[in-house]
């Protein structure tokens, strides 16, 4: 009898060590990109993208400026109306990480987490202010190497499939603003990383 104990609290700890991993799955008009998370260097700009994706926070927002050879960025809540005016200004983390009024969860920011991860071609990074803790919602995915990010904003994520829509995203007609001429909307969906990529 305690041997079989012994086996299968071993099965249990072999289990919860092989919990497959979450993705996110970003999908737009133009196809879908499926981010990889890096937990282990920004476990709060993970959380907070996470949590929102969950609740539908990011549903019928849209990359609402796009730069290409540079980067495609969304998040912002702000983008789900028709008004493009307040694009880019919006936008709070999912949770109180001790920036802002905890009583006022539209002020909550992410404290900066910058690290090693470069932005590489697909990176998922996190816009902010000039103030390096003033991240909310807005994210950022790179379009080409941007090596002079480094350090600068935290990378959280990277595209694994899917690199072909950030192009196409990134080259849609814009107006002098960056912003496209016609709404690229998205939803971001959290599921196992076998069922995003059919494995």
């Amino acid at each position: 009898m305690k041997q079989l104990t012994i086996v299968l609290i071993g099965l249990f700890i072999m289990n919860a060590c092989t919990k497959e991993e979450d993705v996110a799955v970003i999908s737009t008009r133009f196809g879908e990109m499926v981010v990889t998370f890096y937990p282990d260097v920004a476990p709060k700009h993970v959380e907070s993208f996470k949590i929102h994706a969950e609740n539908g926070y990011f549903e019928g927002t849209a990359f609402h400026r796009v730069m290409p050879g540079f980067m495609i960025q969304g998040g912002d809540p702000n983008s789900k109306d028709g008004d493009k005016s307040n694009d880019g200004q919006g936008g709070y983390a999912a949770k109180f990480y001790g920036l802002g009024d905890e009583e006022m969860d539209t002020s909550w920011m992410i404290p900066a987490e910058f690290n090693d991860r470069p932005h590489v071609t697909g990176a998922l990074s996190m816009a902010r202010t000039s103030d390096p803790n003033s991240a909310g919602s807005q994210f950022f995915i790179c379009d080409a190497p941007v090596p002079r990010l480094n350090n600068k904003y935290t990378v959280f994520g990277q595209v694994i499939s899917g690199l072909e829509v950030i192009k196409k995203i990134a080259n849609t007609p814009r107006d002098r603003r960056d912003n496209p001429n016609e709404k690229v909307a998205m939803n971001i969906s959290i599921m196992p990383r076998s069922k995003a990529l059919g494995e």
